[in-house]
């Protein structure tokens, strides 16, 4: 693989002991509870983080960035500014506005809005309801969640706005969503338009591609995927076109872990996987940079000194080579689509076990409810509910049945 950066100092980021004893404390405290160690430094004198530009955006970023969605402690995000990081993603449904407004409070307190990069998400809708709706509704309700989002930020505008969830490359031709983003652009109330997607990834952003209009995609993608060349290659075109790649799902945290003693115990704590997996992802020349979902100070200091190195330590190149982590994680469910006519009821399968990651993975109860929200009617949960048995598979080794019996489980 081809070196990037070379010409900026990626040493690993050095942390004090004092320092990691605080975060081991803060790791035990309930979340909302934490405050930064104040002993944490932001890094050494004259070491630099790895900075990429975002595509033909033009925007240079550190390769590590927050995903604020999990997060609900203000103080959290305000040690990542102040160690470094300046790109911070947030969406219109998270935490029902609150993940805005926090982000939005935290940099009118610091009066630091023009130093960093925001990226907020809105969704676009259902199709069938958007149907209903024609595309001139479409486009005002669009307008008017990002009004709100722009009111919950405290600010006039953001540097990325991504249509939320996109896995039917069609809608990125939607007419209304299409208008939507324009007004927005021309207006310059969203410097730069781009998409997200977890399902379809590959065929999503292919389509992107010769449209011209979006100028970033944020993509899932971690070691899992490995093997996805077609998501590689699709991934490896929108980059070489100009799109700025943002990675997400870097850590793979799902189930997987649990569910197989394959991995082996040794992994299942600390931060050697983390690292590893968050490197892995940032060594794909297409990436520009990663926003890992990080909720505590102790995890902050695992993914904030990748920025600085990509090499891999010896635990970590142990842990990416080892047969069992590579057998494990078969069982990490990559959103191929493959279970989707599996279910003799017509379940959204796919939809479901992305339900469960949230409850079971991130502790994350309001993005599960969400997800289960937009699954159209006749094909969530409740259609399992009948079912002694599930008999829904999947292509590779994720058990649907172990989670969908626990998402279950949750509304017993």
């Amino acid at each position: 693989m081809k070196k990037k950066n070379q010409g900026y100092n990626r040493r690993e980021f050095i942390y004090t002991t004092a320092a990691g004893a605080a975060a081991g404390l803060l790791a035990k405290m309930p979340l909302g509870a934490q405050k930064a160690p104040e002993s944490v430094k932001a890094a050494e004198p004259g070491r630099q983080p790895i900075t990429r530009v975002l595509g033909r955006t033009g925007i240079r970023v550190p390769i590590v960035s927050m995903g604020v969605m999990n997060a609900d402690n203000p103080a959290l995000v305000r040690r990542s500014f102040e160690m470094g990081i300046r790109h911070f993603d947030t969406a219109w449904g998270y935490q029902k506005g609150r993940n805005e407004e926090m982000v939005g409070s935290v940099f009118k307190e610091l009066k630091a809005r023009n130093q960093v990069v925001i990226a907020t998400k809105v969704p676009p809708g259902r199709p069938e309801m958007m149907d209903q709706m024609g595309e001139k509704l479409v486009e005002e309700e669009f307008l008017a969640r990002f009004d709100e989002s722009l009111s919950r930020l405290q600010t006039d505008h953001v540097e990325i706005l991504y249509v939320h969830n996109i896995s039917d490359p069609k809608m990125l031709r939607r007419p209304g969503i299409v208008a939507a983003v324009e007004k927005l652009k021309k207006a310059k109330k969203a410097r730069f338009i781009g998409f997200s997607t977890h399902k379809n990834m590959a065929e999503c952003i292919e389509a992107a591609v010769p449209m011209g209009n979006f100028d970033v995609i944020l993509t899932s993608i971690n070691y899992a995927m490995a093997d996805d060349k077609a998501l590689l290659n699709a991934m490896a075109k929108a980059a070489g076109a100009g799109i700025g790649m943002v990675a997400m799902k870097t850590q793979c945290k799902q189930a997987w872990s649990r569910e197989s003693g394959a991995a082996g115990p040794e992994y299942h704590e600390g931060g050697v996987w983390h690292a590893a997996l968050l490197k892995w992802a940032l060594r794909l020349e297409s990436v520009a940079t990663a926003i890992p979902g990080y909720t505590t100070f102790q995890q902050l200091e695992t993914d904030w000194p990748v920025a600085f190195n990509l090499e891999f330590s010896p635990e970590e190149a142990k842990f990416l080579a080892d047969p069992g982590v590579k057998l494990a994680l078969g069982g990490a469910c990559r959103q191929c689509g493959g279970c989707a006519g599996t279910c003799p009821h017509g379940v959204d399968v796919p939809a479901l076990v992305r339900a469960h990651m949230y409850a079971a993975d991130y502790a994350n109860f309001q993005e599960m409810r969400r997800a289960l929200d937009e699954i159209p009617a006749g094909h969530g949960l409740r259609a399992c509910a009948g079912c002694s048995e599930c008999t829904a598979a999947c292509v590779r080794n994720v058990q649907i049945a172990r989670r969908l019996g626990e998402l279950k489980a949750i509304f017993a």
